[in-house]
């Protein structure tokens, strides 16, 4: 489980993604710039213009490192292959969603396509773990619900991406949690898979935390959020994705409940929160205005933007640490 080649093919993957994401955030940061592709900081009182659409450096970091695993486990490079394929599908919507808007209903519809290439390729497993059952031969549905696993955790993540630091810092702490699950589990090359976008997480988010110099836009959200759902599958985490994604999902399903539909960020008029003159934020008292984490977080009164983050990373630290519980009772437990 812990042979030298593998731990040296993870410890490689890791530094490669890091060194490239962390080169190519700045330099795509003032391509960006130039070419006028910014967006405001809404959460600030000097609205700072951030260059957009950075996530195009997880992007390359994260398939340039982790084509790397071919050549430790060249038996199933079909599994680095459809995770890839994943990934770029899935940056390719969010890319073309940056440069046009798509629209809240098309957009989930097209990442739940961003799965193609694990059903083509046929790298799953459709006997998931269920906690209290043990795994659950589930044939003929399972496929059924790949498209609708990558559809949540894309768009989870990017619903996820309101804040500085918020959507690579709270991804981080997952994949750490999924890193060790998976090693735990002998699955190095997922493992491998997984130590990546840990890798790419934190490298943007030295760029992307308060006062972010960069933004992700939805290349960089969507692709992670994909990145989430691929290991869940390839991994067969499913069980323990769901747990460590609880605030992201929390996060999703307020919004989409209090607003009644699908929606975009950009086209709601009543912001969840309002910024007060010191700088800090609360919650927003218009009862139209969506219910999301952050706003739920402010419940107990005005916070700063770090403060809001900070707590954010805490949920997901928690829901992640209660996801390795899950593995240990529905898998360890059970031997």
């Amino acid at each position: 489980m812990f042979d030298a080649p593998s731990m040296i093919g993870i410890a490689l993957v890791f530094a490669v993604t890091f060194v490239i994401t962390f080169v190519a955030t700045p330099t795509l940061g003032k391509i960006m710039k130039r070419r006028g592709i910014i967006g405001k900081d809404i959460h600030k009182l000097s609205k700072p213009e951030v260059p957009e659409m950075c996530g195009l450096a997880i992007l390359l970091g994260l398939i340039v490192g982790v084509a790397i695993t071919v050549f430790f486990f060249p038996e199933s490079a079909n599994v680095t292959v459809a995770f890839i394929g994943t990934v770029l599908i899935a940056g390719a919507i969010g890319f073309a969603d940056d440069l046009r808007p798509l629209g809240a209903r098309i957009k989930p519809l097209l990442t739940a396509a961003a799965c193609v290439p694990i059903l083509l390729l046929q790298t799953y497993d459709p006997m998931p773990v269920i906690p209290l059952l043990g795994p659950v031969r589930l044939t003929v549905v399972y496929p059924l619900l790949i498209p609708v696993a990558v559809a949540v955790t894309s768009n989870g993540v990017n619903m996820m991406d309101v804040m500085n630091g918020a959507m690579p810092g709270t991804v981080s702490v997952i994949c750490a949690a999924t890193t060790a699950v998976l090693l735990l589990s002998g699955k190095t090359q997922v493992a491998a898979i997984s130590v990546g976008l840990l890798a790419a997480m934190l490298a943007f988010y030295y760029f992307n935390r308060f006062p972010a110099k960069v933004f992700s836009g939805d290349t960089g959200s969507l692709a992670v959020g994909a990145a989430l759902g691929a290991i869940a599958i390839l991994g067969r985490l499913e069980t323990v994705m769901i747990v460590a994604l609880i605030p992201h999902i929390m996060n999703a399903f307020y919004g989409l409940a209090s607003v009644g539909r699908l929606y975009e960020r950009r086209e709601i008029r009543q912001r969840p929160t309002r910024l007060l003159a010191d700088g800090s934020l609360e919650s927003s008292t218009d009862k139209t205005a969506p219910i999301t984490l952050t706003r739920l977080i402010l419940a107990a009164g005005p916070l700063g933007e770090k403060e809001i983050v900070r707590g954010m990373i805490f949920l997901t630290s928690v829901s992640s640490l209660l996801a390795i519980l899950t593995y240990w009772i529905t898998v360890v437990g059970r031997i």
